[in-house]
């Protein structure tokens, strides 16, 4: 039975390591992605894209350890987003986290819980930018297009832990 257990460990740690290194990959390209394709990548928020990946195939401390390190990341390679804004969206990612496993061992229903916590981190994100930035600056970050994206992205992502909650039942508790 150990040896199971520990097989299936070492299955995980590798599949976080695998996810982990993707997840660095792909927020260092984001900018050349964005002049490549002449379109604001940013508008389908990589780093939750990333967080959502993670939640649907690694564990909880592997999910809390991107939440905490991406935006930081972002900003040590490419200086965004700005010190005071990476603050704010690496506690958004950390209590979209938190929320989803919070209210998954509610529901059980990922859609819900996934829809139910990126609502809340991103609504706790924009009081957040009200607080501590002009409103000019809100105003850009709030911007209908931008929100209509936001609110497509949020329905695909969380019918994607759906799926993949539906179809394997495991989701790290």
């Amino acid at each position: 039975m150990r040896t199971v257990t520990q097989a299936s460990m070492s299955r995980d740690w590798i599949r976080g390591i695998l996810i982990d290194i993707a997840a660095l990959a792909f927020i260092y390209f984001v900018p050349a992605l964005a002049h490549l394709l002449n379109f604001p990548v940013y508008m389908i928020e990589p780093m939750r894209l990333m967080l959502i990946l993670s939640l649907a195939h690694s564990t909880k401390k592997n999910s809390y350890l991107l939440a905490l390190t991406l935006p930081l990341f972002s900003f040590l390679v490419s200086s965004h987003p700005a010190f005071g804004k990476m603050l704010i969206v690496t506690a958004e990612l950390t209590l979209n986290v938190f929320l989803f496993y919070f209210l998954l061992a509610r529901m059980k229903n990922g859609f819900v819980a996934m829809l139910l916590a990126i609502l809340a981190s991103k609504a706790t994100c924009y009081l957040l930018y009200l607080a501590f930035f002009p409103v000019s600056f809100f105003l850009v970050e709030a911007a209908p297009l931008f929100l209509g994206v936001q609110a497509a992205v949020t329905l695909i992502f969380s019918g994607y832990v759906f799926i993949f909650h539906r179809k394997n039942r495991k989701i790290d508790p």
